[in-house]
C-alpha cells in the first residue's frame, strides 16, 4: 500500500473502532439508561436489539441497493449517518426515540463495516489486501477491547450520554479525514438487485457464510456464558470475569491484526481451515484447564479470542476474491456480518437451552467446540475447491 492508500484503511480503521464502542457500549449503560428513562432492565436491553437487528438484518438491504458508482458516496453516508445516529441518541429525552436512533446507528455502522473493508480492499494492491482488511477489523476489536471500557469511564463521571458523544467524535474524525483523503473508488461492476440475490446461489459463498455462522455460535455464542463456567466450583469460582474478558479481548486485537500477513502469504481457506480447528481445540479443552487453574485456562481464552476475530480477515478476502468481478462483493461482506450476529443470537439461545435442560456446565464448552470442529469439516469442501482465477482488479471508471 502506498502512503494515501494507506492512510484511507487507517482512518476507515478510526470508524470501525468507534463501530466497535457502539456495538459493545449500550450493555454496559443499561443501568444508567434505566435510571434516566425511568424503564425496566429488560427494556433497556432493548436498545441492545435494536442495534443489532438492524445492524445484522438492515446492512445487506441498503448495501445491496447502493449504486455501483456511488462505493465512495455510501461509505461516507454511511459513516455519517452513524455518526448523526450517535450525537442524536445522546441528545434523545424520550426513550422511544432513543432506540429509533439506536437502529438507525446499527444500520449505519453495519453498511459502513461492509462498504469500508471493500473499500480497503479496493484501495490496496491485491498481494497488502489482507493486511488492509486485518487493519480494519483489529480496529473494530480494538475498539471493543480498548474504546468501551474508556467510554464507560467517561459515563460513569459525566453521564451515558458521554460515551455516545465519543462515539460519535471519533466518527466525525474518521469521517473528516476520509472525505479529504479517501481517493476515487473503482466502479464495482453494475448489476440489478435481482441479479445481486444471485449471490444466495452461490454455494462457494454459501460454504463461507455458513463457516462464519458455525463459528459465531461457537465464539460469541461461548463468549455468553464464561461467566456462568469459571464461576462454577469445579473451574475456578472466579468471582470476577472481568480480566479473563480482558484476555479474551486482547488476543482478540493481536489475532485481527497478525492474521493479515498470514492471508496475504497463505491460501485464505487453508489459513481459514486452521483457525477453525484452534478454535475448537481451545473450547473443548476450557473446562479441562479451567478446572486445573484459574491462571492456566487464560491460555485457552487468548487463543479463543484470537483466532475468533482473525476468522473474518480470511473470510473478507475470500469473499472478495469470490464475488469482486461480479460487482457484489460488499453485499458478500455485508452478509457475511449477517451471519456473525445470527450466529451470536443462535449461539445464546443454544447455551439458554444447555442451561435449562440442566446439563453440566463443562457441556457449554464441549457443545461450542463441537460446532467448530463442524465449521472446520465443512471448510474441507473449501480446500477441496479448484483455485479459479479471480480478477484482482476491476476495469472502469472511479467515482
Amino acid at each position: 500500500m502506498n502512503t494515501p492508500n494507506q492512510s484511507s484503511v487507517y482512518l476507515i480503521a478510526l470508524g470501525a473502532f468507534a463501530l466497535g464502542m457502539a456495538s459493545y457500549v449500550t450493555a454496559g449503560l443499561i443501568p444508567m439508561i434505566e435510571a434516566s428513562f425511568a424503564v425496566s432492565v429488560s427494556m433497556a436491553a432493548q436498545l441492545v436489539t435494536a442495534f443489532t437487528l438492524a445492524y445484522g438484518l438492515g446492512s445487506p438491504i441498503f448495501v445491496a441497493l447502493t449504486p455501483a458508482h456511488r462505493q465512495r458516496a455510501g461509505l461516507l453516508l454511511s459513516l455519517g449517518l452513524f455518526v448523526i445516529a450517535n450525537a442524536a441518541s445522546a441528545l434523545a429525552e424520550n426513550f422511544t426515540v432513543l432506540m429509533i436512533w439506536r437502529a438507525i446507528a446499527g444500520v449505519g455502522a453495519g453498511v459502513y463495516l461492509a462498504m469500508g473493508i471493500g473499500a480497503s480492499a479496493a484501495v490496496s494492491t491485491p498481494e497488502h489486501r489482507g493486511k488492509a482488511i486485518a487493519i480494519i477489523m483489529g480496529g473494530m476489536a480494538s475498539g471493543v477491547v480498548l474504546g468501551v471500557p474508556l467510554s464507560l469511564l467517561f459515563a460513569e463521571q459525566m453521564g451515558w450520554q458521554s460515551a455516545l458523544w465519543l462515539v460519535a467524535l471519533l466518527g466525525l474524525i474518521a469521517f473528516v479525514g476520509l472525505l479529504l483523503k479517501l481517493p476515487a473508488l473503482p466502479v464495482a461492476t453494475a448489476s440489478s438487485l435481482r441479479q445481486k440475490l444471485t449471490i444466495l446461489s452461490d454455494g462457494h459463498v454459501l460454504v463461507i457464510l455458513t463457516v462464519s455462522l458455525l463459528a459465531a455460535i461457537a465464539s460469541l455464542g461461548m463468549y455468553t456464558f464464561i461467566a456462568p463456567l469459571l464461576a462454577d466450583p469445579a473451574y475456578g469460582a472466579v468471582r470476577s470475569v472481568t480480566p479473563y474478558l480482558w484476555v479474551w479481548g486482547i488476543g482478540g486485537v493481536l489475532g485481527s491484526f497478525l492474521v493479515g500477513p498470514l492471508v496475504d502469504r497463505l491460501k485464505g481457506p487453508n489459513v481459514t481451515f486452521a483457525i477453525m480447528l484452534i478454535l475448537a481445540v481451545s473450547l473443548f479443552v476450557l473446562p479441562l484447564t479451567a478446572a486445573l487453574s484459574t491462571w492456566l485456562v487464560m491460555l485457552p481464552i487468548v487463543l479463543w479470542g484470537a483466532v475468533g476475530w482473525a476468522l473474518q480477515v480470511p473470510q473478507n478476502n475470500e469473499l472478495i476474491r469470490a464475488r469482486q468481478a461480479k460487482g457484489d462483493g460488499n453485499l458478500a461482506i455485508a452478509l457475511n456480518e449477517s451471519a456473525l450476529y445470527l450466529g451470536s443470537a443462535i449461539g445464546a439461545a443454544g447455551g439458554g437451552f444447555v442451561l435449562l435442560l440442566q446439563l453440566p456446565v463443562w457441556s457449554l464448552a464441549a457443545c461450542a467446540g463441537g460446532v467448530a470442529a463442524l465449521g472446520a469439516l465443512l471448510q474441507i469442501v473449501n480446500l477441496r475447491r479448484p483455485r479459479t482465477l479471480v480478477a484482482e482488479t476491476q476495469v472502469g471508471s472511479c467515482n
